[in-house]
């Protein structure tokens, strides 16, 4: 008998059902999908007045991570924020220019200055590799903030789905570390436990969907390899890190009707309990990446509209009182 489950909101039913869905990845299907030609990335940038930038820095083994940088033409805004993206398609697929559309508009917005990753995929990379790869172009970011104009206590690392995930593992890398500061994270329906062992993964397993629980145990296998559980860092599973105290402040948004919920509920609850500054938003009846698939559905603009006042609040709290690098912006 099939997992009772949320009910999708009654104007996603209907734009969903006319798109083909699986329930299931493999090696054969991940091959087909990455064939698919790559976001239009000229077509989002023709009608704005921006400078776009192709740079590589080097990884921790010396491979060549591209980031692209795009920046508000013409601008006379001293000190712009920056919002570094990370891109979704659970780990396996994806690339810099995949949900560029959703930075782009805080571009337009707030004239801040957008870099994005192409961090290496699994199963070509495994273990903390995606995650260093993230890392490496955000230290880029921090230390070249002068050349790129930006204000460094104004960096907001971002990222959907498996972005979001590794946007929260950086960011537990970069409070680790102690560099670089980072002002907020914004996780938008994020993949944060290798596990997939909750009730939402579980009500969204066996069905044709978006992203299934079948589909993340694939993806999080093609990251994980062989390795064991007490093996699995917690800056590749966030999910996993025991102490969440020390962060940066943090805005997550998920569906009720979707995979990641509960793990995104229990992120968002335990920075909480250690002391912690969050915004949650779960979205009654939206799937897995609804607002990225439909931005022009109702819920897609109000969850849009959402993310982006709360931007709004941060970085002029920013702009006024600048982070303290020293004190990991704990409350």
């Amino acid at each position: 008998m099939a997992m009772a489950r949320p009910a999708l909101d009654p104007e996603l039913r209907e734009l969903l059902a006319d798109m083909p869905l699986i329930s299931r990845l493999n090696p054969e299907v991940l091959a087909h999908l990455r064939q698919l030609p790559s976001p239009p990335i000229e077509s989002l940038l023709e009608h704005r007045q921006v400078d776009r930038r192709e740079i590589t820095v080097p990884a921790k083994d010396g491979t060549p991570i591209p980031l692209s940088v795009f920046s508000p033409a013409n601008t006379d805004r001293t000190a712009p924020p920056c919002i570094y993206w990370i891109h979704g398609g659970g780990m396996v697929m994806g690339d810099r220019f995949s949900q560029i559309d959703i930075p782009l508009e805080w571009l337009d917005r707030f004239g801040a200055v957008v870099v994005s990753v192409d961090y290496r995929l699994a199963p070509e990379a495994t273990g903390a590799v995606l995650v260093d790869d993230c890392y490496r172009g955000l230290l880029w970011v921090a230390e070249h903030a002068a050349e790129l104009g930006i204000d460094p206590a104004r960096i907001v690392v971002a990222g959907a789905s498996a972005g979001g995930g590794l946007a929260a593992g950086v960011t537990l890398l970069a409070r680790d570390l102690g560099s670089p500061a980072i002002a907020a994270q914004m996780l938008i329906c994020p993949m944060l436990d290798h596990r997939n062992t909750t009730t939402s993964s579980r009500q969204y397993s066996g069905v044709p969907g978006v992203w299934t629980g079948e589909m993340n145990a694939f993806g999080w296998g093609s990251v994980l390899g062989d390795l064991t559980d007490a093996e699995v860092s917690q800056y590749v599973s966030p999910a996993l890190a025991k102490d969440l105290s020390g962060l940066p402040t943090t805005y997550i948004d998920t569906g009720s009707a979707e995979v990641f919920r509960d793990e995104d509920t229990d992120y968002a609850t335990r920075i909480w309990a250690a002391a912690g500054q969050a915004e949650l938003h779960v979205w009654a009846g939206g799937f897995h990446g609804f607002d990225a698939l439909y931005p022009q559905a109702h819920i897609s603009t109000t969850a849009r509209r959402t993310r982006t006042d709360w931007l709004a609040r941060l970085l002029e709290l920013r702009r006024i009182a600048p982070l303290n690098p020293a004190d990991g912006d704990r409350p």
